[in-house]
């Protein structure tokens, strides 16, 4: 892996531990001389992660609509910024851009990219790990969702299985660097006739 996209918060939440994390995960991405991509705010988590890894002297692209540029205040010292014309257009170029994703805490925006890049997994689009930092167990719920959506049957094992989880950043890294995509069936069969 050369690059990592990173969803997350154009909010800091509120406790420390999550901007601690994003501080870290910044950090260690360029320690480890991984780019990170984002969503090229300057605000929240988004803004802590990018100075973070700045400061460690790491390679930082920001992907922002030119509609959230006031919003998210487009972060002015990246090393590289670009402006699109839509959050479809956004999507698709970090997604283009990363080897990798990370999900740090968010709201409704970081659940929809996350969700959006987990479906394209299990569609085939790509095969690129992508991953939950469950900083203070704040997915904890989501990924009870996940699995009851396996137990009630409306997913398969295998697709739950692209998402890896971990509470440690290191052991996060690890874990992408050795990942294998499941085999997943890009056929959805009636099931009614098993």
């Amino acid at each position: 892996m050369r690059s990592i996209c990173v969803f997350c918060g154009s909010r800091p939440g509120v406790r420390p531990a999550y901007r601690a994390a994003a501080e870290l995960l910044g950090k260690t991405l360029a320690e480890r001389g991984l780019e990170l991509v984002y969503g090229g705010g300057n605000v929240g988590l988004m803004g802590v992660v990018a100075d973070a890894c700045l400061a460690a002297g790491g390679k930082v692209v920001g992907v922002i609509p030119r509609a959230l540029m006031e919003w998210e205040v487009g972060h002015e010292g990246l090393s590289r910024l670009e402006v699109v014309d839509s959050m479809h257009t956004r999507k698709a170029r970090m997604a283009e851009l990363a080897d990798g994703f990370i999900a740090l805490p968010g709201g409704l925006g970081t659940f929809e990219e996350l969700f959006e890049i987990l479906t394209w997994a299990q569609l085939g689009f790509h095969n690129k790990p992508t991953a939950l930092l469950n900083v203070e167990a704040y997915y904890q719920p989501l990924i009870q969702l996940m699995d009851r959506g396996v137990g009630e049957g409306f997913m398969k094992a295998e697709n739950r299985g692209l998402l890896l989880v971990e509470d440690n950043v290191v052991a996060l890294l690890r874990a992408m660097a050795a990942y294998h995509p499941p085999a997943v069936g890009k056929r959805i069969r009636d099931e009614r006739q098993l």
